[in-house]
């Protein structure tokens, strides 16, 4: 599975969190920790905010550890909120195009984990994607179907109803059509104000989402994995959790994407 890492606070160089530390994503890309996939070679990309509202985005198939560009990129660019991703691919083919994170508007957006039996499914997927952003359907990743969903169900007004209305949406699909484990997910998206990372899954199983306020550097970070061996400060989400990250203030909330498509 993939890793990624967020930082939301003071404005920082992306490198402090992509490169530097000693088990920084680059490091984990190489050799992850906690997941099955423990090289993350099928391309990377960030996207961060600056002082448009849109976010930028750079995205490539390259091993991220052997792009020049991102090092010189990573570097010299500063920004107070980015998400950052390595990807391991689950299925969908190696191409910029299924490269995280994905952005539309203001909005970014990143995702680790399956949805079972995709393959199976694609097609229902694609067609619960309304004509107004099936045209930002560049990709084949159960990612960017996620994403776009959850745009057309309200992520502008109800970033959080939405997100649980998506995921219901392709959840039913997958017990439907697909197969098992039916969700397994961390994400993290942002509207360039705030940050929101989830911790979900079907089974007992979610993929790993921590986070640590530095005091150092001045904000969050949310992380697949520490970015410093044997770190302290490190706060595991529980397993069907949001939290909304603001300032230096974090916010949990009990995230049940079934209910909520049943109150919607």
């Amino acid at each position: 599975m993939c890793r990624w890492a967020a930082w939301i606070g003071r404005s920082i160089f992306l490198d402090e969190i992509i490169s530097v530390p000693g088990h920084s994503l680059i490091q984990q890309s190489m050799a992850a920790e906690k997941c099955k996939a423990t090289v993350n070679a099928d391309g990377f990309g960030v996207a961060w905010y600056g002082e448009k509202p849109e976010p930028g985005l750079y995205r490539d198939v390259f091993p991220a550890l052997s792009d020049p560009n991102l090092q010189s990129l990573t570097g010299q660019v500063r920004s107070r909120l980015f998400l950052a991703h390595v990807r391991a691919s689950t299925g969908s083919a190696t191409s910029r195009n299924n490269c995280h994170p994905f952005t539309y508007g203001r909005w970014s957006f990143m995702h680790n984990g399956q949805v079972g039996g995709f393959a199976d499914i694609r097609r229902d997927a694609d067609m619960a994607i309304p004509e107004a952003y099936y045209s930002e359907r560049k990709g084949a990743t159960d990612s960017e179907a996620l994403f776009l969903i959850a745009l057309a169900e309200g992520l502008d007004h109800d970033p959080v109803g939405a997100i649980a209305r998506a995921t219901a949406r392709l959840e039913h699909l997958s017990r439907k059509k697909g197969g098992t484990p039916h969700m397994r997910l961390t994400l993290a998206f942002s509207d360039g104000a705030r940050l929101f990372a989830l911790r979900y899954a079907t089974d007992e199983r979610a993929p790993t989402l921590i986070h640590r306020w530095n005091e150092d550097l001045g904000g969050h970070a949310a992380v697949s994995e520490p970015l410093e061996t044997g770190e302290t400060g490190w706060q595991a989400v529980p397993q069907g959790t949001l939290c909304v990250f603001e300032g230096q203030d974090v916010c949990y909330l009990p995230f049940e994407p079934v209910r909520n498509e049943q109150a919607a």
